[in-house]
């Protein structure tokens, strides 16, 4: 039952891409907002809601391991394994939008967590208003900055014949066939890592995390296929932002997170912002401003060496 459950789940996942990124397309057009904003906002915001139910029914059940895991182990996902796999597939061009605004916030975000977690070993209802109020303010002005200077890479013809009730509909039926499709993932998955008797944090990490990024993975996947690569890089920073703004600072606002397992947790957050820099330090190599396919490679095989290090450390 367990199998039935990750391949029907895999298979929601793909059509819920698919829908997502073709209503995220037109929308940018009818908005007149650039591809990355709609990746950053709309698209992210859809294919990480699965971390947000995960997270906030995890931290209401008392298992604060999962909560607060899913998210990190979900944000290294989202570059080493989702981004790694994406530009293996195809070259990704970067807008230099990415080293102004994108990078240095999600670095920010990474680093206040980070703060958060190390000073009392917990996340306060105040301390997730910050997060969550941060976010707010980050979107606003993302969508009061950023005009769409891409228009003729879009098919504009095709997209002016899309009426709104598809638009909405498409959207609709990514965003639900995505979350559902996520939770026949997790549910199987998890059933079949308790099998090997693992630890809540080592579940969380790995298996959760990257149900709950296999929506991220599609929605990419999709968006490279499509040629529209602003969305994927877009919808995987502004997921990873998300996670942390909206993720944790909800979950927060409703239940203060403990930290448990607090050693390990502290590798998987180093984990996370070395990720974080690795991909900028990257950009800069030849070839600048690209994410190559050898660049997707050692991304690719450093998520498989944590992988490996999560089920082997003691």
């Amino acid at each position: 039952m367990s199998v039935i459950f990750v391949l029907l789940g895999l298979t929601l996942l793909s059509v819920g891409g698919d829908f997502l990124v073709r209503g995220s397309v037109a929308l940018s057009f009818r908005l007149n907002l650039s591809k990355m904003v709609i990746g950053m906002t709309v698209v992210s915001f859809a294919t990480s809601a699965p971390e947000l139910l995960v997270s906030l029914n995890a931290a209401l059940d008392g298992a604060s391991a999962i909560a607060i895991n899913n998210v990190v182990g979900s944000n290294i996902a989202n570059i080493g394994l989702v981004l790694g796999l994406t530009g293996m597939v195809g070259l990704i061009a970067v807008d230099r939008s990415f080293f102004r605004l994108n990078w240095p916030t999600m670095m920010i975000f990474s680093f206040v967590l980070y703060y958060f977690i190390q000073n009392d070993g917990m996340i306060s209802r105040l301390e997730g208003l910050i997060l969550f109020t941060a976010l707010v303010a980050f979107v606003l002005f993302l969508l009061r900055t950023k005009s769409n200077p891409d228009l003729e890479e879009v098919d504009q013809i095709v997209l002016a014949e899309v009426s709104l009730f598809k638009l909405i509909m498409c959207l609709v039926i990514g965003g639900a066939a995505l979350y559902v499709g996520s939770e026949f993932l997790v549910t199987g998955a998890i059933d079949l890592a308790e099998a090997f008797n693992v630890s809540e944090t080592v579940i969380s990490v790995s298996v959760v995390a990257i149900g709950t990024s296999v929506p991220e993975l599609a929605t990419s996947l999709i968006s490279v296929a499509k040629k529209e690569k602003a969305i994927s890089l877009g919808n995987l920073i502004g997921s990873n932002i998300f996670n942390i703004g909206a993720v944790l600072g909800l979950t927060a606002m409703i239940i203060p997170i403990q930290v448990t397992e607090a050693e390990a947790l502290n590798v998987n957050l180093i984990w996370m912002l070395a990720y974080a820099v690795a991909v900028a330090l990257m950009l800069l190599l030849p070839k600048r401003m690209f994410v190559t396919r050898s660049k997707g490679l050692v991304l690719f095989v450093a998520y498989l060496i944590f992988m490996y290090l999560t089920f082997n450390t003691p």
